[in-house]
């Protein structure tokens, strides 16, 4: 698996270009969506209580284990949505993105603040998409 099937579009005519995410990925394969995940460990304890950069690096390893179960890797992920209570949370969670994802190469992605998740000790929640396999357009 790897990022030669996918396009990437940093900055489509008349698009300025993002700051860490592209504006348009295209590619050919099997689609792969990851429900948003949470702090959560194998247990279902929560992560970093309080503590946005240990959420982000469980939420982002849990994403791990739901692309591999897949077949799919970070490099197949062509879309990740953020779901976060307070948008001062971004640069931690784009930390633990970035130890994760090619920055040369980033997936489109979305970032919405929201008043609260499913439980009012989660900070963050993300989803992502990944195409696996195909051919490069």
């Amino acid at each position: 698996m790897n990022a030669t099937h996918l396009t990437l579009h940093t900055a489509p005519d008349g698009v300025a270009p993002g700051t860490g995410y592209t504006h348009v990925v295209t590619g050919a394969g099997r689609l792969v969506a990851v429900s948003g995940q949470v702090a959560l460990d194998a247990d279902g304890d929560l992560v970093g209580a309080g503590d946005p950069a240990a959420q982000a690096r469980q939420v982002f390893e849990n994403l791990r284990r739901c692309l591999a179960a897949a077949g799919a890797a970070f490099t197949d992920v062509v879309k990740l949505t953020y779901y976060v209570t307070d948008t001062a949370h971004l640069p931690a969670i784009r930390a633990a993105r970035d130890a994760r994802v090619d920055v040369t190469r980033p997936p489109a992605s979305t970032a919405v603040q929201v008043a609260a998740l499913f439980r009012p000790d989660l900070l963050l929640e993300v989803e992502a998409w990944a195409l696996v396999g195909g051919e490069a357009r």
